[in-house]
């Protein structure tokens, strides 16, 4: 299985602890999904701590799909994973780390590790539009954390 990497880097205007509080309030992930798109929180247990959980509907009928994550790994304040247990990715690992650039600001990172289905066929066919799908995506969430997370 061939995995791609994904990465999305910004600057925030706030210390890092508070954006990592930030990401970890209820209705957080329905916040930073953008307008239009049709993602809808099935279920949800636990934060954003390890063995925490998410279950997603997303698409248009009859193109409906779940797609169920859990958190894995997590140091407050620092970082968060979450990996796909079932869905649309053959894998599917994100990462969220908050690393401090001085008193007052800080990086958000979010590093996607994801393999498609189908091998090569899969990345020939849908690779251009899911790189697309994660840049907008990623670009649209930064842009509501910097706004909200200050």
């Amino acid at each position: 299985m061939k995995t791609e990497t994904f990465i999305r880097r910004s600057r925030i205007e706030a210390p890092a602890a508070e954006v990592y509080a930030w990401h970890a309030l209820p209705g957080a992930l329905e916040r930073l999904t953008p307008p239009g798109e049709r993602v809808i929180v099935i279920e949800k247990t636990g934060g954003i701590e390890r063995g925490a959980r998410v279950v997603l509907q997303f698409g248009r009928w009859p193109f409906r799909r779940r797609w169920v994550a859990e958190h894995q790994d997590f140091e407050e304040g620092k970082y968060f994973s979450d990996v796909q247990v079932s869905g649309p990715f053959a894998h599917w690992k994100h990462t969220h780390t908050f690393e401090p650039d001085g008193p007052s600001a800080c990086f958000l990172e979010d590093r996607v590790e994801y393999a498609l289905p189908f091998g090569f066929l899969g990345r020939w066919v849908a690779g251009w539009y899911v790189r697309r799908k994660l840049a907008k995506l990623f670009e649209y969430r930064h842009e509501v954390t910097a706004r909200e997370a200050v």
